[in-house]
């Protein structure tokens, strides 16, 4: 049997996809079955897991996610209907995995996809960095994906049957906020504050700049907004709203909360700059910060508050290969065999070359 490439495995599974979504119709059929995408990214050791998990109602321990991981939920919209189908991708690593953005977010997934952002209330100082780094590396996928396949769908004119190319320019509706100050997400985002429980034991300056700071980001990006934490049933409720929206369609409910001295819940287009108000400073000058923009100017101010910490993490060395929840005794029985020959064959190789070095 041959051998097939990372490419030619992934290009099945996607032709794959677009077969099944070929066959099934439109998403919004009575007996059709809808699929989305969601794809979260964030914060390393951000709760990604841990949140996922109960917005799935799947009572399970969670488990540090091991670079890209894959699962599914599934939700039936009445009795005897087929179960709409959410495919969920979760990026570990923080931002040291970064390029493995492009497997989730491809020409056939962009047509239905959402992204979910889960950022560490409680590590300010790493905040700004990891959410600036894995949005610029999805954004540029997302907007090299959707050029491919409007190159791709000009080269065949005359085919039948096309589906509209998903443009990276998002249509917001006329009466939207700020329409013409933001620069929409190409696609539905959700930040997620997490470890609410943590944040709010923080001092109350402290928490007003994190929170007017992600304020600014969510609105400009005309992303929704929500802090949670897996401790509180209330604020999980509430999130796993916002998550069933974008993998199901389903209400995400209309709870408003702008208060900094509580949750921030904020669905996209529910705020303005004129209440979010101006940078929190007290003790800089805006003007000698100078800035290129509104956002610039938000970031220097955050980081004056907060000094970012580097965020360019190494790749972890650990070896998964060697990790117990992905043990398989006969294969590891039989890699332990294949290592044991290696380090002889390594063995035999040095006393070979020490031999010739002597003949020589």
């Amino acid at each position: 049997m041959p051998k097939l490439s990372a490419d030619t495995l992934w290009e099945q599974a996607a032709a794959e996809v677009h077969s099944r979504e070929t066959e099934g119709g439109e998403e919004d059929g009575g007996d059709t079955v809808s699929e989305r995408t969601v794809f979260l990214m964030g914060s390393k050791a951000g709760g990604k897991t841990s949140v996922l998990l109960r917005c799935l109602d799947r009572d399970e321990p969670s488990k540090p996610t091991l670079a890209l991981e894959y699962t599914f939920g599934r939700r039936a919209r009445g009795h005897n209907t087929p179960k709409d189908i959410a495919h969920l991708w979760e990026l570990g690593g923080g931002t040291s995995l970064s390029d493995l953005v492009q497997i989730p977010i491809t020409p056939v997934s962009i047509r239905s996809l959402s992204v979910i952002l889960v950022l560490d209330l409680s590590k300010p100082n790493a905040l700004w960095g990891t959410m600036e780094k894995l949005l610029q590396a999805a954004q540029a996928q997302l907007e090299k994906v959707s050029s491919q396949a409007q190159q791709a769908q000009r080269a065949k004119p005359g085919a039948k049957h096309q589906t509209p190319v998903h443009s990276t320019t998002r249509v917001l509706p006329k009466d939207y906020p700020d329409k013409e100050l933001i620069s929409p997400f190409p696609v539905p985002l959700l930040i997620i504050g997490s470890k609410y429980d943590l944040f709010q034991e923080f001092d109350s300056d402290k928490r007003k700049v994190v929170s007017k700071t992600l304020r600014f980001v969510a609105h400009f990006y005309a992303a929704s907004l929500i802090f949670t934490s897996i401790k509180s049933e209330s604020l999980m409720s509430k999130t796993k709203s916002f998550f069933s929206h974008l993998a199901f369609g389903l209400d995400r409910g209309k709870t408003l909360s702008c208060d900094s001295t509580k949750p921030l819940i904020i669905p996209a287009g529910s705020d303005s700059f004129s209440q979010i108000g101006s940078p929190p400073t007290t003790d800089v000058d805006i003007t000698s910060l100078h800035a290129k923009n509104p956002k610039d100017l938000w970031k220097k101010v955050y980081e004056h508050v907060f000094p970012q910490e580097n965020t360019s993490e190494h790749r972890e060395l650990k070896d998964p290969a060697k990790d117990q929840q992905y043990s398989e005794p006969q294969i590891d029985a039989m890699r332990a065999q294949k290592d044991q020959e290696l380090e002889q064959y390594k063995r035999n190789a040095t006393k070979s070359w020490k031999g010739l070095e002597l003949n020589t």
